[in-house]
């Protein structure tokens, strides 16, 4: 089987890309989504957090989101340590995701996929590029969040540059150039046998961005 790594910066549009993948009939693992999932209910996460951090970390509710945040923000070294924890677990859960798919192709998506490490997990990466003032606007229309805030997520994350020095290949999600006919190039050149082209061959002349 083969596993595609997708990635790209927030607002970047890669949730698109991943959700057009999903229509072609690739599963799609979502790591942002199973992480926070993990986190707030793995055993092994939860023990290992404690030991980290305190009893006081997990409530009766589960696990107090403000608090973790609280220890790892502007903590480099603490981010670090929560990631260890973290990351082998979701990457047993990736593998056990797999073992249940009987299809000749899947997919990971993660805005962290090199930081991570999860690039060495797949077969090929895809990066999803688009200007940092459209990743911007696309945020400010989607989410609560200042124009500031959002410039410091961006910050935060592996710069576009590295991203495209390290993937395999890019897609430019930057409403100039339409996705459907990059995804197809991209997927041919992985000469993937039984992938439906039914949505391909319905809406490959619509500019679907």
């Amino acid at each position: 089987m083969i596993k595609i790594g997708i990635t790209g910066g927030i607002g970047s549009g890669k949730s698109m890309v991943a959700a057009l993948l999903e229509v072609w009939g690739i599963p799609v693992y979502i790591a942002d989504t199973e992480s926070k999932h993990l986190t707030a209910t793995s055993p092994v996460i939860r023990e290992k957090l404690i030991t980290l951090f305190g009893k006081e970390l997990y409530t009766a509710d589960g696990l107090d989101k403000r608090r973790l945040a609280s220890h790892i923000f502007g903590n480099p070294e603490r981010l670090g340590q929560v990631n260890a924890i973290i990351h082998p677990e979701v990457n047993r859960h990736f593998f056990a995701w797999v073992e249940r798919l009987n299809t000749p192709v899947c997919a990971i998506e993660s805005a962290i996929l090199f930081e991570s490490g999860f690039n060495r997990i797949v077969d090929t990466t895809l990066m999803v590029y688009a200007p940092m003032e459209i990743r911007i606007g696309r945020i400010l229309e989607r989410d609560s969040v200042s124009r500031e805030e959002i410039i410091r997520r961006i910050e935060s994350q592996l710069p576009d540059e590295m991203k495209k020095e390290k993937s395999d290949y890019v897609i430019f999600n930057d409403g100039e150039q339409a996705l459907l006919p990059q995804i197809t190039a991209f997927l041919a050149g992985l000469k993937i046998k039984n992938i439906d082209s039914q949505f391909y061959n319905k809406h490959k002349n619509k500019n679907i961005q």
